[in-house]
């Protein structure tokens, strides 16, 4: 099944593509084109809900399990330790590696690009990135309302009291551990289901956007496109090798076993949408559950790699259009205020253009030149989204390790049972 579906996937950016591409330049009215792409987009709107519907439950059905099986709050306070400490390195690395790469490439210098009028900004869901309200987020007012609201990070903190409670309960509680245990088989069941949708939807979006933006807008932003995904490639390098340094050379096969949900990332532009299957992969692996459940849900609050680099990226690029110049100082500045702020966003729409928005004010940037990046941010989500499932994957493997080692690996894809052959 593994395998079909990654072939389905990859079919269907190809006809994506070519339909896109066809429907930008037939239809020449915009707001026929705007209608048509409409319904078409119905497809990925209806697979990223069904990811949606998913996840919550998921991550409270495997994390209160896997807390429960680690049998201590001391196992759980280390484990935790040690991710927070794994982000806090992923996230300085990524926000430096921006820094440097954008530095030596360059790709705003010398850009010829028509600045947009004063007060013509692109309009952003607006956040308060203060330590009190971040701090407050953290707890559900209620645990129904943080699940309707997929808000994962509260959903995380609720099922670690839970987990927690139940350890402390000891046998009274075994009967919540089994059920919970039980949910999780079955949301995992039903992401099985979700999954044969996938393709219809990779297609939906690769048309929408190709149709809308026109194949030229990648041409014209080619520099800063290209730059930016050499740059991932090099940050994914990086983790990988540490990854190799720490864990060994079992690392050399993790891309293999992550290779379909890296993909289904990057067609859907949604690192949610990757979540179930980085789960399962990682389990084959040989991450132990009760690792791979708790690390990985923090992971997607706390842990964007992909968008870290593309924070600072972005924000020099749209300065280096502009002809400012920041000096060493400032870009320091730049990384440690952004190392504060991009905590902060979980939960917020278009959280890296919310985050960059900030920053840009802050050094007396204009804010209209969010609306350079603006055109192409989907085919730039598309590579974070990625880089994000790489990120959370690698540190999962590696908090593993700390922990005291890998199970046993399973092969890579999880081939369909034979039917039995008939004899005559």
């Amino acid at each position: 099944m593994a395998k079909r579906l990654t072939l389905y996937i990859l079919l269907a950016m190809v006809a994506g593509i070519a339909v896109g591409i066809t429907l930008n330049a037939t239809i020449a009215d915009p707001a026929t084109l705007k209608n048509v792409t409409g319904y078409i987009s119905i497809l990925t709107d209806l697979f990223l809900r069904l990811i949606k519907m998913i996840i919550a439950p998921l991550v409270f059905a495997t994390l209160v399990s896997g807390i429960a099986h680690m049998g201590d709050t001391a196992a759980l306070g280390r484990v935790g330790a040690r991710s927070i400490a794994w982000f806090l390195g992923a996230s300085l690395l990524s926000l430096t590696l921006g820094l440097v790469m954008v530095n030596l490439l360059q790709p705003g210098v010398g850009a010829d690009l028509v600045l947009p009028a004063a007060n013509t900004g692109p309009e952003l869901a607006k956040a308060d990135f203060t330590l009190k309200n971040f701090i407050i987020h953290l707890v559900p007012k209620s645990f129904f309302e943080a699940m309707a609201d997929n808000e994962i990070l509260q959903v995380v903190v609720f099922s670690v009291f839970t987990g927690v409670a139940a350890t402390a309960v000891g046998e009274k509680a075994a009967p919540l551990i089994r059920g919970v245990e039980a949910l999780a088989q079955v949301m995992l069941q039903i992401t099985d289901y979700v999954m044969r949708f996938a393709p219809f939807a990779v297609f939906a979006a690769v048309t929408t956007a190709l149709a809308e933006q026109g194949p030229m807008i990648l041409i014209s932003f080619g520099k800063f496109m290209g730059s930016f995904y050499l740059s991932m490639l090099v940050l994914w390098g990086i983790l990988l090798l540490i990854c190799f340094l720490i864990v060994g050379g079992r690392s050399k096969l993790l891309i293999r076993y992550i290779r379909e949900p890296i993909l289904l990332a990057f067609s859907t532009a949604s690192s949610e949408a990757a979540f179930p299957r980085t789960l399962e992969a990682l389990d084959r692996f040989g991450v132990p559950p009760k690792i791979a459940s708790f690390v990985l849900p923090l992971g997607y609050s706390f842990n964007l790699d992909g968008s870290m680099i593309y924070c600072t990226f972005a924000t020099m690029f749209i300065a280096q259009a502009y002809g400012i110049d920041l000096s060493i100082g400032q870009q320091f500045t730049m990384l440690l205020i952004l190392m504060v702020t991009s905590k902060g966003i979980a939960g917020v729409p278009r959280a890296s253009l919310v985050v960059i928005s900030a920053t840009l004010a802050f050094f007396d940037i204009p804010e209209e030149g969010l609306l350079l990046i603006l055109a192409v941010d989907h085919f730039l989500d598309m590579g974070r989204s990625a880089t994000n499932v790489v990120g959370n994957a690698v540190a999962s493997v590696v908090v593993a390790k700390w922990e005291g080692g890998l199970d046993m690996i399973e092969p890579a894809e999880v081939e369909p049972p034979k039917a039995p052959s008939s004899s005559a």
